[in-house]
């Protein structure tokens, strides 16, 4: 990533940026209450009697989503606080009906941990940067408000309320759109690895509230703005640029930046303002009477952390010692799933570079063509591995097995099916392309004259008359010796 400076009247300025990003934790049920958190569900159909906050009612803490905590945590090297308190966060609002969020404000579940980024994502060895991150905590999602089902009226589905979040708080330590997109990047599939958090910012499972200053090289921090609930990292890059070159914007016209919350709009990739930001003292914090404080055993932290999986930059490193070049290994694990259909396709046999370079060109180039993701492929990695192993056993040459591969696409029939069915088995018959050769000299005897004479870049059009005529069948190194044994 380049280094990014904003040209002002007075000279360059540096952005600072930090994240708090609020992940939706993957969970049944709520993080006080069993109702459930299906995306989509018809308004008001997924409320609890706490969810409601009806008298009476006690919130009960869902283990499950503090064991997802837990393992995000973990995953990204932090300490895990075996003793952590919930808060309660007072604010009116119409879709926070008990009228306070339930947060961990004083004492969070999970204390400083890092995210490693590249400092360009295009290039597997670049150099990386550590992000910090300062603590998650988990609490409660408010409801919704809904504006557009009557002229005069908003109403308010509950669903969202009582859902399960993490916020993962980053440090200050980023310093451009492209870093603020990276660490994003990285830490949705850090979630999606982990499976804490399914990371679809598009349905608000992810969103990001933006933080962003700006100072000259070497001062102290500048006020911060902080841009509420961005959900996508192409807006959330798009915030940094914007909000920063605003703010230099106002200091250098002789204002100053106030401490506020705006919001993002993106038809006009502009920031504007909300309301002034609180500071903590303002939601009068104080503990939950409600809630025990969470203490949590040894044994428990032990089986969440045996319970991760093998993290991106781990099974990176794996990819890499198997000969996969940097750049495929990258590509390979940026997204779970697409790490997840590879190595079964290793585990059916496939040899790691051959499988790497046809995955991320043949394969994806593909799936990008119709439209798909790697989850929806019409070809199953038992079926990668089945062709990749006939094109090195010498069966199918390279151009027949793209032949074979797109009729997969269309079908779905096994490679082996369709090399017999239809024919296109490889050929390395040498009397067969020794009669093919023979008949593209003669007719090309202008050309033969002009090779033996130093023209060595004919080569070229020999073999590919002689793989034109064979029909693309013919052994491709066969072809090459014969070639070079008739032009003399």
């Amino acid at each position: 990533m380049t280094e990014f400076r904003i040209q002002g009247d007075t000279g360059e300025w540096e952005v600072v940026v930090g994240l708090e990003v609020h992940a939706q934790v993957t969970s049944q049920a709520k993080l006080f209450s069993g109702a459930a958190t299906t995306f989509g569900a018809e308004p008001n159909t997924q409320v609890s009697l706490v969810d409601a906050a009806m008298p009476g009612m006690l919130p009960v803490p869902n283990m499950e989503c503090i064991r997802q905590a837990v393992r995000t945590g973990l995953a990204i090297g932090a300490q895990i606080n075996r003793w952590s308190r919930f808060d309660r966060k007072n604010y009116f609002y119409a879709d926070l009906p008990q009228g306070y969020q339930i947060s961990q404000l004083y004492h969070p579940l999970v204390g400083e941990g890092a995210i490693d980024i590249s400092l360009d994502e295009k290039d597997p060895d670049a150099a990386t940067k550590r992000i910090g991150v300062e603590r998650i905590h988990v609490e409660q999602d408010a409801g919704k408000l809904m504006h557009d089902q009557h002229p005069t009226r908003s109403y308010v589905d509950l669903n969202r309320s009582g859902v399960a979040l993490m916020e993962i708080v980053s440090r200050p330590d980023m310093a451009s759109p492209a870093e603020a997109g990276a660490y994003l990047r990285k830490l949705r599939a850090i979630l999606r690895y982990v499976g804490s958090c399914d990371g679809n910012m598009e349905e608000g499972s992810m969103r990001a509230d933006v933080n962003v200053s700006v100072r000259k090289p070497g001062d102290e921090l500048g006020m911060r703005t902080e841009t509420k609930n961005v959900n996508s990292v192409r807006f959330v890059m798009a915030v940094v640029e914007q909000e920063a070159r605003r703010q230099v914007e106002v200091i250098e016209a002789g204002g100053t930046i106030a401490q506020e919350t705006r919001l993002y709009d993106p038809d006009r990739n502009e920031t504007r303002s909300m309301r002034s930001k609180e500071d903590a003292h303002d939601y009068r914090y104080f503990p939950d009477p409600d809630l025990l404080p969470l203490e949590l055993e040894q044994a428990f932290l032990d089986d969440c952390l045996a319970s991760l999986p093998e993290l991106p930059d781990a099974k990176r490193k794996r990819y890499e010692d198997l000969g996969i070049t940097p750049y495929n290994a990258a590509v390979l694990t940026a997204e779970v799933e697409a790490a997840r259909w590879f190595d079964t396709l290793l585990d059916a046999g496939a040899k790691g570079p051959a499988a790497a370079n046809w995955t991320t060109s043949e394969l994806f180039g593909a799936l990008n063509r119709l439209g798909k993701d790697i989850t929806e492929s019409p070809v199953s990695p038992t079926q990668a591995a089945e062709l990749l192993a006939l094109v090195a056993d010498g069966t199918l040459s390279g151009s027949l097995a793209k032949q074979v591969f797109e009729v997969m696409l269309e079908t779905g029939d096994a490679p082996s099916t369709i090399v017999e069915e239809r024919g296109l088995k490889q050929t390395s018959d040498t009397g067969a392309i020794d009669a093919v050769i023979a008949q593209i000299m003669a007719a090309n005897e202008d050309k033969v004259a002009d090779y033996r004479g130093g023209k060595d870049k004919l080569f070229g059009f020999f073999v590919g008359q002689t793989m034109k005529a064979m029909g693309g069948k013919a052994n491709p190194g066969v072809v090459n010796d014969l070639l070079k044994k008739a032009l003399g």
